[in-house]
């Protein structure tokens, strides 16, 4: 539960960082990349929010599959915002083909979390 609390607030402070600087510093160097670059900082943060409301129901809901869900949502931001980060900075469009890797990874998160609550009533 712990662990899985540190990382959402890693990738939760993270994001903003990575948001900050990608709107400051990075603005010249994005040029027509920059939504590209804010659609990976907002998919770090969408998904760092699941990972910390993994975190909290790790304690009230069988932990098998739900502590899978928080991981898969962690290799999907490091594949998924990760390659559209550097896609943005680098311009290297074959990077792009790792994007969709980290969106699959989002996906069976989401998966195995619907089945990991639907298995177990949670008790909040």
């Amino acid at each position: 539960m712990r662990k899985m609390l540190i990382l959402g607030a890693i990738f939760a402070g993270l994001a903003v960082g990575i948001g900050a600087f990608g709107a400051h510093a990075l603005k010249e160097t994005l040029g027509s990349y920059h939504t590209t670059f804010e659609t990976g900082v907002q998919y770090q943060m969408f998904h760092a929010t699941a990972i910390l409301i993994v975190g909290l129901l790790l304690g009230k809901v069988d932990v098998g599959l739900l502590r899978v869900s928080g991981y898969l949502f962690a290799i999907g931001i490091v594949l998924f915002s990760g390659s559209l980060y550097v896609l943005s900075i680098t311009k290297i469009t074959v990077l792009g083909a790792v994007t969709p890797l980290g969106g699959v990874a989002f996906i069976a998160g989401w998966i195995c979390f619907i089945i990991a609550v639907a298995k177990n009533k949670p008790t909040l």
